[in-house]
């Protein structure tokens, strides 16, 4: 794996290295050295990065814009099913009467997603992004199709699994395509562009989640709109086969290796490093879901269940770090990028940010609904106001750096936005409260969040060469990925270590004996009218968990300021000198 350039004479130096450059004109012969040779001989430069950039060697202006247009589309429908999916998550929990089980549900698939990505971000750099997208594809297909046909809640959190690792890989791909047709300089630009579509999914995703579970089921919701990102996928596949194909007749891309399947088998297997990605996902998982299964077991924390998982987990990620240093062939995880304190840094802050936003969120639909009422819409317009500034913000802040090309002190001045609305909801998330001021703080968290995010993600590249661009991302995604699986955990520990308790305590006398089935199933939670006995209670609980919820965000936050602190105060917009080479047809 190549090193972190950290100085810009050092970036320049390894781009010099790279034997890559072709015409942004067809017309134009093909030099010799942009011909690209087997996996094994690819040295510095691996396979998928040498088609990618092929294709922007032979595709026109057109053809670039019509990408970003499409991508913009296969971005839109994604969003709008991930929005009608999490509107609708509650319901389908308490279809099973195990609504608690929302976080654990959650806890696996961000692990496993998470870990996935860096496989992902192997096979692109080694196959190519179209085999990548494809591969996204089919897993949302598989998961959904799981979902909308589940009638119990271990196959839900499996097909939860699947649909979430794809949707992952699909937005981590075209991630990695956006930033291989862009400029350091321009790429948040498109970046924010394609998030744009949530502006209108915050609104239309959870409307139309409520029309399917009131007038249909939640079943067809997921149906539906699988196929419809079916769909607009295919014309995103097919405009990268074409260009990959004239590239090909071009002579810019190398034929088939000649392997056989089996050596191709046995050959990727060693590529992508699947024991490491089985003891790391192992590891994480097995470490964080004991939190919120606790309360289940039979003797708590001194339970054989839970003590045997802890172990096992640290057993297993000991395992990785060794059969990393000694036995892979391959190493699955980059470990020498941790060395630059930017690159470290960025990766950390994103661990942070959403392990400290999930502590707190992982119920707040839910609570939205008991404790004030709400509609599943309109809980959800309260809950996605968050990524709605987030989504909003998010070209003006990209035209910031455009012009600015400043990073690091912009997220600095955004960590104490993000505190300040965490903090509030430590304040307004009372019972008596306005949801007006639950809104106004999800806009200050938002805001934070989305700026310190979109800092991170961009010196995270920034710390890369351009072949490096799919693992930083990976690398920059699973640190995301675990820490909303560390969100998750606290906030699945605290759920079902004190709910129960809270509802027990606050029930009246004679509904004691329905504290477990009110615990389970939303719909019994709302059953009675607020300011009734037994809603009332519910409400309390609610409240009693939701403050200690916050507190504990709140107090992680600070973390986010070392994180950020130790960036190198780079300027993106002085290093598109040394980023500027012939890389064919890019924005």
């Amino acid at each position: 794996m190549a090193a972190i350039y950290p100085t810009e004479a050092h970036v320049a130096s390894a781009r010099d290295d790279e034997k890559d450059i072709v015409s942004s004109q067809p017309a134009v012969e093909i030099p010799e050295d942009a011909k690209t040779e087997s996996d094994s001989d690819s040295g510095h430069m691996q396979e998928g990065v040498k088609r990618v950039e092929a294709i922007t060697a032979v595709w026109s202006k057109k053809s670039l814009w019509w990408t970003f247009v499409l991508l913009w589309v296969v971005s839109f429908v994604s969003a709008l099913l991930s929005s009608i999916e999490t509107a609708l998550s509650p319901y389908v929990t308490s279809s099973f009467s195990k609504h608690g089980l929302l976080a654990v549900i959650n806890i696996a698939a961000r692990v496993i997603g998470g870990v996935v990505t860096l496989s992902i971000g192997k096979i692109i750099d080694i196959r190519g992004r179209m085999e990548g997208f494809v591969g996204s594809l089919i897993l949302i297909v598989v998961g959904m199709t799981m979902k909308a046909t589940s009638y119990n809640v271990e196959t839900y959190a499996a097909a939860h699994v699947f649909t979430w690792v794809g949707k992952v890989a699909l937005g981590f791909i075209i991630n990695v395509f956006v930033a291989d047709i862009t400029t350091l300089k321009n790429r948040m630009i498109i970046f924010a562009l394609n998030s744009t579509p949530n502006l209108a999914t915050t609104f239309a995703g959870p409307k139309i989640a409520e029309l399917f579970y009131e007038k249909v089921n939640f079943r067809w919701a997921f149906g539906a709109f699988t196929i419809i990102l079916v769909v607009v996928c295919l014309p995103v596949i097919a405009i990268l086969f074409y260009h990959e194909r004239k590239a090909k007749q071009l002579g810019v891309l190398r034929p088939k290796s000649g392997r056989t399947p089996l050596q191709s088998t046995i050959h990727y297997i060693g590529e992508f490093d699947l024991i490491g990605a089985i003891l790391i996902s192992a590891g994480f998982t097995l470490i964080t879901l004991p939190f919120s299964l606790v309360s289940s077991a039979s003797h708590s924390w001194e339970s054989a269940s839970i003590i045997v998982m802890i172990v096992m987990g640290v057993v297993s990620l000991v395992a990785f770090v060794i059969w990393e240093k000694y036995f892979a062939r391959v190493k699955f995880f980059p470990f020498e990028f941790l060395k630059d304190r930017t690159f470290l840094g960025a990766v950390m802050s994103h661990f942070v940010v959403f392990m400290t936003t999930f502590v707190w969120d992982a119920y707040y639909s839910s609570y939205l609904q008991v404790v004030h009422g709400l509609s599943i819409s309109i809980s959800n317009y309260v809950l996605n106001a968050y990524s709605l500034t987030s989504y909003f913000t998010g070209p003006f802040i990209a035209l910031y750096i455009r012009y600015t090309g400043h990073v690091k002190y912009p997220a600095l001045v955004a960590i104490p936005i993000y505190l300040l609305g965490t903090a509030l909801l430590v304040y307004f998330r009372v019972p008596s409260s306005q949801v007006g001021y639950l809104v106004m703080c999800q806009v200050l968290v938002g805001f934070g969040v989305g700026m310190i995010g979109q800092m991170a993600e961009l010196i995270t590249m920034a710390s890369v060469r351009h072949q490096d661009v799919a693992v930083a991302l990976a690398i920059y995604g699973l640190f995301g990925s675990v820490g909303s699986s560390v969100g998750y955990a606290v906030a699945g520990g605290l759920w079902t270590n004190i709910l129960p308790a809270k509802l027990y305590e606050f029930l009246p006398e004679d509904s004691k004996n329905m504290t477990a089935a009110i615990y389970g199933d939303i719909n019994k939670q709302m059953a009675d009218p607020i300011g009734t006995p037994i809603r009332d209670a519910v409400i309390a609980a609610y409240a009693d968990v939701m403050r200690k919820m916050v507190i504990v965000g709140a107090a992680l936050i600070p973390l986010t300021v070392i994180c950020v602190a130790v960036w190198r105060n780079m300027n993106v917009k002085k290093m598109e000198a040394e980023e500027k080479r012939a890389r064919g047809n890019v924005f």
